[in-house]
């Protein structure tokens, strides 16, 4: 009985890992794993207000995640302060961070909050996460550290 129980639980465990999203040391890199982080954006526009598709031309490996950028200057500003720059919750949404899950990112639904950027999955999650800001940031950051899914800014 022990065995089966034990058996059991293996299992549930590996399904949750099989389960969870593709990440490099937190970086949401798509469902297979296999795409830049912040689905290309270069995430240094954000801060200058208007979000740029990245070039292959400008790529910078980060913890595991190769992010991509619009210009060389970006790039360098990148390499110079990544954790200014890097999406908080490894890019995932932060929503759903404050929920205790992680989703994927929609890359054109952001913000910038104390110098920090933000992406949210949907609308509806924006506008949730809208409500209380600091709240659910709060709650986003609690369940990041319980989960230690990387080296975060």
């Amino acid at each position: 009985m022990v065995k089966k129980l034990f058996v059991a639980a293996l299992l549930a465990v590996a399904a949750a890992v099989a389960a969870a999203p593709a990440c490099a040391a937190g970086f949401w890199l798509g469902a297979k794993g296999d795409q830049p982080a912040v689905s290309g954006y270069d995430v240094v526009s954000y801060f200058a207000g208007t979000p740029a598709a990245g070039s292959t031309e400008f790529t910078v490996m980060h913890n595991g995640a190769g992010f991509r950028f619009a210009s060389a200057a970006n790039r360098d500003a990148f390499r110079a302060s990544p954790d200014r720059y890097a999406p908080q919750f490894g890019g995932h949404c932060a929503w759903a961070a404050s929920q205790g899950r992680l989703a994927g990112p929609d890359p054109t639904i952001w913000h910038i909050v104390g110098g920090k950027l933000y992406l949210n999955c949907s609308k509806d999650a924006d506008a949730k996460w809208l409500a209380d800001v600091a709240g659910n940031i709060a709650k986003a950051d609690a369940f990041w550290e319980a989960h230690e899914y990387g080296a975060e800014p």
